[in-house]
């Protein structure tokens, strides 16, 4: 028999940062070209952006990401700054 967990770790268990995302609808000189990185950089490129941009920007996961009890491989705005609240203290990838 299998116990079931119902603590903050079954809402929002740990993320791969590492798994393959891509960054959309980000103008790029003059082109609108995804990204495709890692979910670490992404979203840290997506703290960067300018508040215009931010709104305007997609992020898709390779796999999907739950954060308090929502799965998604889809994230706009508001969502994206959710994943970024999770971000690890100190990159785990090169910048």
């Amino acid at each position: 028999m299998t116990e079931a967990t119902w603590g903050k770790s079954a809402k929002t268990p740990d993320i791969n940062w590492r798994m393959s995302a891509s960054l959309e609808n980000v103008a790029r000189g003059d082109t609108d070209i995804a990204e495709v990185t890692n979910l670490e950089r992404a979203v840290r490129d997506w703290v960067r952006l300018d508040p215009e941009h931010r709104e305007a920007a997609t992020l898709t996961t390779d796999h999907a990401v739950q954060i308090e009890g929502v799965s998604s491989t889809t994230f706009t705005g508001e969502a994206i700054a959710g994943l970024a609240e999770h971000l690890p203290s100190t990159p785990t990838v090169e910048e």
